[in-house]
């Protein structure tokens, strides 16, 4: 458990050391801001990568949270034992499957669906919002890898969620109910108000499994570092960076070190999402207890 508990600090450690020859030449603020991102000119900017991975991961969100929250609540006050029984195996199904497969899916379904029917509907129905306005109308696009990464958190914010809302103590919801509160009522002003910081978990949980996220969103989004303005337009998260160029082009000064130095924020990022997540989650538990 306790080599356990080393490995991302390890991790960390053996990452900072192969990014220093660049963090000594560029400082890591300067990284985080710049947008040129020219390898053969020792130009190294994080900002479109940044940008791209939080484009896609916010968007992923947007979708994914309120029905993830509804179909938590659903499960846990309102369906009977055996519909929550029979679901529940389902959705940690939906875990297991391969990173790829979501990608496949994305790319034979979703970007043909935002190409042929989205783009031009949206350019129609809003032809002077930039949100969904595009110069290239491929379908691989932000909201693309948004739907994917959706589909994908589905089963990490619903269980945890479920869970968080079914450990609320019984006698909560029986004293509500006996002071005259509907059943919707005690569920929104008593249960899920005892059970705030665990959704929030799971919520978090779901964005740090989202950010992190390598081959179905590199499949989806385009790939292309520019600082996207509309849903519609190509992005390029950190991970997708990382899994396209590690291993080519190793002939480019620094550029071996400004990889690993993007592995080493993305590390750092995820990391501060899930102690976040689990400070959380223990606040969680203290509440219920």
């Amino acid at each position: 458990m306790t080599f356990a508990a080393l490995l991302a600090p390890f991790i960390a450690v053996a990452l900072w050391l192969r990014a220093r020859p660049l963090f000594e030449i560029i400082p890591l603020g300067q990284l985080l801001v710049s947008s040129a991102w020219r390898p053969l000119q020792k130009e190294f900017g994080f900002l479109p990568f940044i940008v791209g991975s939080a484009a896609v991961t916010g968007l992923a969100m947007v979708l994914a949270v309120p029905p993830c929250l509804l179909c938590a609540i659903y499960l846990a006050e309102y369906a009977p034992r055996r519909l929550r029984e029979a679901v529940k195996p389902l959705i940690d199904l939906l875990a297991g499957i391969p990173s790829v497969v979501y990608g496949l899916w994305g790319t034979l379904m979703i970007v043909p669906f935002i190409r042929d029917i989205l783009i031009p509907w949206s350019q129609s129905v809003f032809p002077n919002t930039p949100l969904f306005q595009t110069q290239n109308p491929t379908g691989y696009s932000i909201l693309a890898g948004g739907i994917v990464l959706a589909a994908m958190v589905f089963p990490v914010i619903i269980s945890t969620a479920e869970e968080v809302i079914y450990a609320v103590p019984g006698g909560l919801r029986e004293a509500a109910l006996s002071l005259g509160a509907t059943r919707w009522q005690t569920i929104k002003g008593v249960v899920l108000r005892r059970a705030l910081p665990g959704i929030l978990a799971s919520v978090i949980l779901g964005f740090s499994r989202a950010f992190g996220e390598t081959m179905a969103v590199m499949m989806v989004v385009g790939n292309m570092p520019q600082i996207p303005h509309s849903i519609f337009d190509a992005g390029y998260p950190l991970s997708a960076l990382i899994a396209n160029n590690y291993g080519e082009m190793m002939s480019i000064p620094m550029y071996d070190a400004a990889l690993l130095a993007a592995a080493f924020i993305l590390l750092l990022l995820v990391l501060v999402f899930t102690v976040v997540a689990r400070l959380f989650l223990l606040q969680a538990v203290k509440r219920a207890a």
